[in-house]
């Protein structure tokens, strides 16, 4: 056989096993497990870190304001040294809304070893511990929440007997870029973290979404977060990993009730949110990246290369494989389509997609390795060489 049909049926060989062996990755089913009202609703904090938030609090906090919790529930709101009065805006906001009550606080500028997010999460968690809740709602302040979202979340964790309950937000797809490239991004984080895998009893796979992270004040004393992650840039994966280490239970699903309301329009605020930790993702280690090149040019490149080279030889075995390859590929694709309620039409697009993920991945390491670190909102991390959980 011809190199182009070993690489096409190395292509349609991944493909399978993907389909069939990586955990169901591409459904769309892990949603709130089922649950009951608890006889008695603990008590919650709700952390929401923030920095620079003050186009997006007027749509997300509100929405925390307004719980219908039945127990005891309060906000504290860390401003991480805003520039746009993002404090004011939450203060004032609190007032017009009324609601859950709300604390303010901004502890400055993070210490050398944090991570701004983590820094403003460890205030946060302090200042929630002084009330002593039995559960902790870390979300982030573009994040949007149903009326009875947290009720939700408690009730799954109550009749679960889950010290982590994380929610992938449903993020926005609205521009052309954002319904090109958002689907895919959690596409491909379920493809790297099976949500079944992360579900089950005794799971060796662990992962949360930071954005709505619902965790038992007992299980965070245990795993020592957020110190023992603080200098994590991937920080929810390092918190689900840190809280199953020492013993606990964690779930991870795709949310109906929660929802990012971050606009990301152009092609370069997609690719600044994607490359900013892709590299750190690869444990800024060079072999990883190569292989993962490697590997993203095999499955998601090749299918649609080797069709189109096997049409133009001629050679009819490496354009059927490549196409049929081609064809597995879209059909994962469009059940996340569908959840994100996108034309199914967008599934053939998926190499391309794919493409710009390989290109952005790989820029990610020329960043690091210029000595810029991973970058957010003007905060630029250098190399964590001893970053734990990451």
């Amino acid at each position: 056989m011809s190199a182009i049909v070993w690489i096409a049926v190395g292509s349609l060989a991944a493909w399978v096993w993907l389909l069939l062996g990586q955990g169901y990755f591409w459904r769309t089913d892990q949603r709130l497990p089922e649950r009951a009202a608890p006889a008695r609703w603990p008590s919650v904090a709700i952390v929401v870190p923030a920095r620079d938030e003050a186009d997006m609090l007027p749509v997300s906090l509100p929405s925390l304001l307004t719980q219908d919790y039945p127990g005891s529930a309060e906000i504290f709101l860390v401003d991480d040294s805003s520039a746009d009065g993002t404090g004011d805006i939450a203060r004032a906001l609190a007032v017009r809304h009324g609601g859950l009550p709300v604390t303010v606080v901004s502890p400055g500028e993070p210490r050398p070893g944090w991570t701004g997010k983590l820094w403003a999460v460890q205030h946060g968690m302090a200042l929630a511990r002084a009330r002593d809740p039995e559960y902790l709602l870390l979300t982030d302040a573009d994040i949007a929440h149903e009326p009875d979202s947290l009720r939700e979340l408690v009730a799954a964790a109550e009749s679960g007997g889950f010290d982590l309950v994380s929610q992938m937000a449903r993020l926005r797809v609205e521009s052309t870029w954002e319904r090109l490239v958002v689907p895919a991004f959690v596409y491909f984080f379920s493809q790297l973290y099976p949500f079944r895998w992360v579900n089950r009893a005794g799971a060796r796979t662990a992962a949360a979404a930071g954005g709505c992270v619902l965790l038992r004040t007992e299980a965070a004393v245990r795993a020592r977060v957020p110190e023992s992650i603080r200098q994590a840039v991937i920080d929810d994966v390092s918190l689900a990993r840190a809280v199953q280490g020492s013993g606990g239970r964690i779930w991870l699903g795709l949310a109906d009730r929660v929802d990012s309301v971050r606009p990301y329009p152009c092609l370069t605020d997609l690719w600044r949110m994607i490359s900013r930790s892709a590299y750190a993702q690869l444990r800024h280690n060079p072999l990883v990246l190569l292989g993962t090149v490697l590997g993203l040019a095999l499955v998601y490149l090749a299918p649609p290369v080797t069709l189109v080279a096997g049409l133009l030889a001629p050679d009819s075995v490496a354009a059927w494989t490549g196409g049929v390859a081609w064809v597995v590929m879209a059909g994962t694709y469009m059940p996340m389509l569908g959840y994100y309620r996108q034309s199914l039409w967008l599934a053939p697009l998926l190499p391309f997609t794919a493409l710009l993920y390989l290109l952005m991945t790989v820029d990610s390491a020329v960043q690091h390795y210029r000595g810029r670190g991973a970058a957010w909102k003007g905060r630029t991390y250098a190399r964590p060489e001893a970053a734990p959980d990451q």
